[in-house]
Parts: C-alpha cells; sequence; structure tokens
C-alpha cells in the first residue's frame, strides 16, 4: 500500500513512502527577513514558538533565527512557546510588555498566536509601535492585516499540498518513480499583495 505522508514529516521516511509539504525553515526565514529589513536592521525581536514536539515550530524558529544572526544589531530578547494558540499567545504578549522591556518585533510560528499578540498590543495602546509577523495567511490574519494591524505573514498552500500528495499517491499506486521529497513553496504576505490571498 503506497503512503503518502502530507504537511507533517515523519522523522524518518522508509522506501517506498513519499511527504509532501512545505519546508518550515523557509517560512521563519521568509518572515525573518522581511522583518529585519522593516525594522532597518535593528530591534529586539520576541518569539512565539508553536509546540515545541513538532517539526514545524522548531524549523521555522531556526530560520527566524538564522536570519536575525546576519544582523548584529538585532537581539532574540524572548522566546517561548504559545502553542499554536491565540489565548496563550496573548497572554505570552501581555506578560512580556509588562516586563517593560523594549519589544520592537514578534516573529510568531503562525497567526493564532500573532493575532494574540496583536491583541495584547492594543490593549497596551502601542498598537503600531510593534511590528508583528505570522505564518498561514488564515482568513482572520488578512483580516488583521486588511485593518492594517498585521505586518507580515507567510502562505502554506495547502490546496498545492494537497494536489502534491494526490498526484504522488497516484504515481506509487502505478507503480511510477516519485521524489521521496516533493517541497511546496511558501509565500509571502504583506499589506502590498495580501489582497490576493483573501477569498
Amino acid at each position: 500500500i503506497p503512503l503518502v505522508y502530507v504537511n507533517r514529516k515523519p522523522a524518518n521516511l522508509p522506501d517506498g513512502v513519499a511527504y509532501v509539504g512545505s519546508d518550515s525553515i523557509d517560512a521563519g526565514i521568509m518572515q525573518m527577513e522581511w522583518i529585519a529589513e522593516a525594522l532597518g536592521g535593528k530591534g529586539n525581536i520576541v518569539i512565539m514558538n508553536g509546540d515545541l514536539s513538532q517539526e514545524a515550530a522548531q524549523m521555522r524558529t531556526a530560520g527566524v533565527k538564522q536570519v536575525a544572526e546576519n544582523f548584529p544589531d538585532i537581539a532574540i530578547t524572548k522566546e517561548q512557546s504559545g502553542n499554536w494558540q491565540r489565548e496563550e499567545g496573548l497572554a505570552l504578549m501581555e506578560n512580556w510588555l509588562q516586563s517593560g522591556d523594549q519589544i520592537d518585533a514578534v516573529a510568531a510560528n503562525n497567526d493564532e498566536m500573532a493575532i494574540g499578540a496583536i491583541q495584547a498590543i492594543e490593549a497596551a495602546g502601542k498598537l503600531g509601535e510593534i511590528i508583528v509577523g505570522g505564518v498561514d495567511a488564515s482568513s482572520d490574519a488578512l483580516a488583521e492585516m486588511d485593518a492594517g494591524r498585521l505586518n507580515v505573514t507567510v502562505f502554506q498552500n495547502a490546496i498545492g499540498q494537497g494536489e502534491g500528495g494526490i498526484e504522488t499517491a497516484i504515481k506509487l499506486a502505478r507503480g511510477e518513480p516519485v521524489e521521496q521529497v516533493v517541497w511546496i513553496p511558501y509565500e509571502l504576505v504583506t499589506p502590498e499583495n495580501y489582497k490576493d490571498y483573501m477569498k
């Protein structure tokens, strides 16, 4: 029986098994490159991790850090897991803001945590002072961007992943050769192009 994993990559891929997904490190790289440019290459960044037992959270954060290392005047001052949840992102951001430390940007592993951060920033009267980035380009996130509250997100092409998964499964079933890993690229979503992603 041919087996194709989509979106969540197992630790090891046996022969005859394929994976179709997006390379999570790219999401962190794209997000952080945009943030670094928006900050003019200097400032304090906080990272909201997803569930750290999951490869997507680990790799998105690795991508953010990889870019930050290229900017001597960018410091990652706080990093904690919000477990992909809006409420946890809100609570994390409230705590960080209450610490009184300077925060110039939030790099969240997904849009739900980014939206939570925005809600905390708004409650603290700091809307527009802190750059916020997410990942997923969810409909809620695009609405936040439309309202001028979310600065950047990264689109994960679920339809492309699904189509790639089906195509790969059909090829495996026919005994045709397939790439063991099929990458579907992420896409950067900003205030300039977000309308292209609104349903």
